[in-house]
């Protein structure tokens, strides 16, 4: 062999021994199919809606369902992200009633009942507002992966920092995607309703 091809022979052996490695490992992983899991995002819980109703995780199956997590004395995205969504809904059309819509508190201190129907009166009429106590508000943050942190203000009073993401779940409750917002009204809601 010449001292030209020696170091091409050792770069292939390398190369090839490299991928038989890599191989070995993501087969010993589980292959493709731990790769491709769903991301475990939703679980049960047992919140009040607007209305003073239970709402569990079961009574949303059997439609898609938009979730928004925030709160009622939010300065801006709170109101702007609802806003959207009841953008989306109105350009649903009929199709608006075959979807659920929901704004999850994550403020148990201020957000009753009562609070989440006086603020969602200001979006569209299809957005179910619910609220917890701080039990039953941790657990479904936790088991949605919401980041939400309590804030103190200067003036003694608090703000809540929280993820900005409206999370999709089909029908049988399980998580698809982000959706995003981001478009207008009438794509969003062609995109959602592949869903139905």
């Amino acid at each position: 062999m010449s001292s030209a091809a020696r170091p091409l022979v050792i770069a292939t052996a390398f190369a090839a021994s490299l991928v038989v490695g890599l191989l070995v490992l993501f087969w010993a992983m589980g292959g493709v199919s731990k790769v491709t899991q769903a991301a475990a995002i939703g679980g049960p819980f047992q919140l009040t809606d607007q209305n003073g109703k239970a709402v569990t995780e079961q009574s949303l199956k059997g439609k898609p369902t938009l979730i928004f997590f925030g709160y009622t004395h939010c300065p801006d995205v709170c109101p702007t992200s609802l806003f959207e969504m009841s953008e989306v809904l109105r350009a649903m059309g009929k199709d608006a009633d075959k979807v659920n819509a929901v704004f999850i508190s994550v403020d148990p201190e201020r957000d009753t009942p009562a609070t989440m129907k006086d603020y969602l009166s200001s979006f569209d009429p299809h957005l179910e507002g619910l609220s917890g106590d701080p039990a039953e508000t941790a657990k479904v943050i936790t088991s949605y992966r919401v980041y939400a942190k309590k804030v103190p203000t200067k003036d003694g009073d608090y703000t809540m920092d929280h993820t900005a993401l409206i999370y999709l779940m089909d029908r049988d409750g399980r998580f698809v995607s982000p959706f995003n917002l981001k478009r207008t009204p009438e794509e969003a809601a062609t995109d959602l309703k592949r869903y139905l």
